[in-house]
């Protein structure tokens, strides 16, 4: 894994896309790529103007690579003062913070810590790495002001799977377990399934499969999201799931690059969610993510007829 330090002249900023999804007012990213290197990764659609890429001397749509910025902390203890009671702060938007190249330097521990011994803000944590439990003593003493979760992308039965699109994230079971023992210390825990892989996480048994593993981690809402299909991120799912003989899925995933298969998949999600949901009697907490933008007009008709938890975005 290459590894590249960048300078990054943001701290704490408003993230109106996140505000919308009901999940922050504010974020604090710690780098533009992260290690885990996820097939699927949408950030590159986001940031592929950042110059970060230029001085890396990287392609924002490759892999192999990381870019971290080391001085994250410094950036985050200057904009801290500004925030008030009911701010909302995402680590992170963009990057893991708790990466493996973050956890050498300690950011998304030094950012959490810096911002609830700071401010009265709170804080909500998303990453797809175990070693976030290293910082549950801290975040134990502010249990009222931190919302946890470790994202969710399949079923743990299906973990072998979704290894080969997130090398070098923690495996599903350890990601249960760390939210498992959030739960166990008292933090305020949440389920973020995004994204519902077609082929993977999309189907009823894995959908309730998931419901199943994070609401038995007390989590309060839910969140998913259809898998987005900008940039390369599905082009690199079929090929590192065909390289690796999981070739249903990699068909699955192949057959939504089409832009009418990937509404039949979107509205299919939709309602196995809902229906799941309903069952569990959770669907209050149910948060579905989904850009208009990306809908037929035929597919955005059938999803108005039951809008229950879909957040447009």
């Amino acid at each position: 894994m290459r590894e590249h330090y960048c300078r990054l002249k943001t701290g704490i900023t408003r993230t109106h896309e996140f505000e919308r999804k009901g999940l922050a007012t504010h974020a604090v990213n710690v780098g533009t790529k992260c290690s885990h290197d996820c097939a699927y990764c949408s950030s590159p659609s986001l940031l592929r103007c950042h110059p970060s890429f230029k001085q890396a001397e990287e392609k924002p749509f490759g892999s192999g690579y990381c870019i971290v910025d080391p001085e994250t902390p410094k950036r985050v203890a200057r904009d801290v003062h500004k925030l008030k009671p009911e701010d909302v702060v995402m680590l992170s938007t963009t990057s893991d913070p708790w990466a493996p190249e973050a956890q050498r330097l300690q950011l998304g521990d030094q950012c959490a810590e810096i911002i609830l011994c700071n401010s009265p803000a709170t804080i909500v944590i998303l990453t797809k790495n175990a070693a976030v439990s290293r910082a549950f003593e801290l975040l134990s003493q502010y249990r009222d002001r931190v919302w946890l979760s470790l994202s969710i992308t399949a079923p743990k039965s299906r973990e072998n799977l979704i290894r080969t699109l997130e090398p070098s994230a923690s495996s599903i079971s350890d990601r249960l377990k760390a939210l498992h023992e959030a739960h166990h210390r008292g933090l305020r825990t949440y389920g973020m399934l995004c994204p519902c892989l077609p082929g993977i996480t999309d189907s009823t048994e894995a959908l309730e499969e998931i419901f199943e593993s994070v609401l038995s981690c007390g989590a309060q809402n839910i969140w998913l999201e259809p898998v987005n299909p900008r940039g390369n991120g599905l082009v690199r799912c079929v090929q590192a799931l065909s390289a690796a003989g999981f070739n249903e899925a990699a068909s699955a995933i192949d057959a939504v690059r089409n832009r009418a298969r990937w509404n039949e998949y979107a509205v299919r999600l939709i309602q196995n969610a809902q229906r799941i949901a309903e069952k569990k009697s959770v669907l209050n907490r149910l948060h579905v993510l989904l850009y208009s933008n990306q809908l037929s007009a035929e597919s955005m008709a059938a999803v108005k007829e039951d809008p229950r938890g879909i957040i447009w975005l």
